[in-house]
């Protein structure tokens, strides 16, 4: 998507029970912060991200599949979305 990106964090073993633990916000933070600082370097410029995101837990094989196959299927909405716009 143009607008936006899906991301899924799998903690595995001692990394899950680091101490102190990083957070969900902690990992966005640091995503979204090195990312913008590398754009800056390369000559990118304005925002890049909106200030909030929205976390989902997934609890299951069955809520992974389901989000998986969300993420899959996203980009055919793209047309549909309120932001599209014809380059």
């Amino acid at each position: 998507m143009p607008n936006h990106i899906h991301i899924i964090f799998v903690l595995e073993g001692d990394a899950a029970r680091a101490s102190p633990r990083p957070t969900i916000m902690d990992a966005i933070c640091a995503y979204k912060s090195l990312t913008t600082r590398e754009c800056k370097k390369a000559g990118k410029v304005g925002k890049l991200f909106q200030t909030s995101f929205y976390e989902h837990v997934i609890r299951g094989r069955e809520d992974y599949e389901e989000i998986v196959k969300y993420i899959h299927e996203n980009p055919m909405r793209w047309y549909y979305d309120e932001l599209y716009a014809e380059e």
